[in-house]
């Protein structure tokens, strides 16, 4: 008898934590363009949790009407490939066309090559299977309009500080693809430097909801992603500086920052 009332207990228990956790998904909208995008080409680092340069990156994004193409790529150390070309719209809001992430090499334990087509919902993911060969699969989502991957970045730097938590969605695949959301929250001014002069960069956090029975399994079990901390410069001209979290589900957590070129103290070209 003690042993059936524990039972229902449980049970009771986690009907309870699903109750308390679900809350009604706000009608997904799309992003407001605040700021528009142009041609650039910049330079990246990533770091290992202990500050190790892991690899080097290059954003390069270039404009057609108002259609832009974002390629980021890191070149790691050890031959790895974090490479993701992302195209969005930016008439009045944000909009993602799509986005092609690939991931290979040792410094990822599964490889993976994900591309969405918003425009027709197909997601297609290419990974490694537990016995070692390749599998392919494909998928037709009702994708929502505020979907952010390849641009969340770019999400933040179109927010107002004061503004209350946003939600934005984004596709995660572990290969299974599918929905989460992101919640992204201002937690105030940061101070760093450039050539030594102070600078002030506006700190957010983005917390990754998992959304249903997942979300409230997650932490018990310690699956819960851990929240990721962003950083731009606002003004006139809003910036990415940093950016603190996993680059791949379950992965350590990785600093991403901007890079500036160094030249030979002693060139031997002589210029």
């Amino acid at each position: 008898m003690k042993s059936l009332f524990a039972q229902r207990l449980r049970s009771w228990s986690l009907i309870t934590m699903l109750v308390c956790a679900w809350r009604p998904n706000a009608q997904a909208e799309p992003i407001p363009v605040h700021h528009v995008e142009g041609t650039i080409h910049g330079f990246l680092e990533l770091r290992s949790e202990d500050g190790r340069v892991l690899a080097s990156g290059d954003i390069v994004q270039i404009v057609h009407g108002d259609r832009v193409t974002s390629h980021t790529l890191f070149t790691f150390k050890d031959g790895s490939i974090d490479d993701e070309t992302t195209v969005f719209s930016q008439h009045r809001t944000f909009h993602l066309i799509t986005d092609h992430h690939i991931q290979k090499g040792p410094s990822f334990p599964h490889p993976m090559d994900v591309l969405i087509d918003s425009r027709s919902g197909q997601v297609t993911v290419r990974s490694t299977g537990k016995d070692g060969k390749e599998e392919l699969k494909t998928d037709h989502l009702g994708l929502p309009p505020d979907l952010t991957n390849g641009m969340v970045p770019l999400v933040v730097e179109n927010m107002r500080p004061d503004a209350p938590e946003t939600i934005v969605s984004m596709l995660v695949a572990t290969p299974k693809p599918r929905l989460v959301k992101l919640a992204i929250s201002y937690r105030g001014e940061e101070t760093f430097s450039v050539v030594g002069s102070p600078r002030k960069a506006i700190h957010y956090e983005i917390k990754i909801e998992l959304g249903g029975v997942a979300g409230v399994v997650a932490p018990l079990i310690g699956k819960e992603p851990p929240n990721i901390q962003l950083w731009i410069i606002g003004g006139q001209a809003p910036t990415f500086v940093r950016e603190q979290g996993p680059i791949y589900p379950e992965g350590p957590m990785m600093t991403i920052q901007l890079a500036s070129p160094v030249w030979p103290d002693s060139p031997k070209s002589g210029y």
